[in-house]
């Protein structure tokens, strides 16, 4: 399905309608190029999971870890990764294995191989400077 949002608003009004179908746990990967909304989506997801603290895109500490009840909201951001081993070693794979917890992983082609065969992808491409096309699937 793609959706086209016009605003900063509407990228987070669609990730928090998505928070809806997570609530039970959950592997999300995010695709696109910088400046893409992928954060911006990533904040509407956990705002819709009941999330009250300010996400914050975890680039250079590669994983930000956020409480919700009954388990745990992972954001992670692969980007300065360069190998699946690498990925591996900050522990993707005990993070998704709790059925429970909600995984959402930017730039996740590196450990494409290695990913749970059910998650959702979602893939931003930017059409102007404040639309993008979000496919989802």
């Amino acid at each position: 399905m793609e959706i086209i949002t016009r605003t900063f608003r509407q990228t987070q009004n669609l990730g928090e309608k998505l928070a809806g179908k997570l609530k039970t746990g959950g592997v999300v990967c995010l695709y696109g190029d910088l400046g893409s909304g992928k954060t911006t989506f990533t904040q509407g997801l956990a705002k819709g999971l009941g999330i009250k603290q300010k996400i914050i895109s975890p680039t250079f500490i590669i994983a930000r870890q956020y409480h919700f009840p009954k388990s745990f909201f992972y954001h992670v951001d692969l980007y300065r990764l360069t190998s699946l081993d690498d990925a591996k070693v900050i522990g993707l794979e005990e993070m998704w294995e709790n059925k429970k917890n909600i995984v959402v992983i930017e730039w996740p082609e590196i450990i494409e191989k290695i990913l749970p065969i059910r998650h959702y992808k979602v893939c931003f491409t930017t059409l102007s400077e404040t639309t993008r096309s979000l496919l989802i699937n």
